[in-house]
């Protein structure tokens, strides 16, 4: 008899563990769903730079923050 109660003690902590994931996960995707539904930030006023033969020199990763 002691072995069956013991499995069903694992069983019940894994399904636990399984419904805490799920809520977790849920979490996360209603905040990234919250996240996407409000408006985007305006982006900052980028300046187009040119180098010594008046090439225009690309952007960089500073350049978007």
């Amino acid at each position: 008899m002691a072995g069956s109660s013991r499995t069903s003690f694992s069983k019940r902590q894994k399904e636990r563990a399984r419904q805490e994931k799920r809520a977790e996960k849920a979490q996360r995707k209603a905040q990234r769903k919250q996240d996407t539904d409000s408006p985007p930030e305006t982006p900052a006023d980028l300046t187009v730079t040119h180098d010594e033969e008046g090439q225009p020199v690309g952007f960089d990763f500073h350049d978007f923050q």
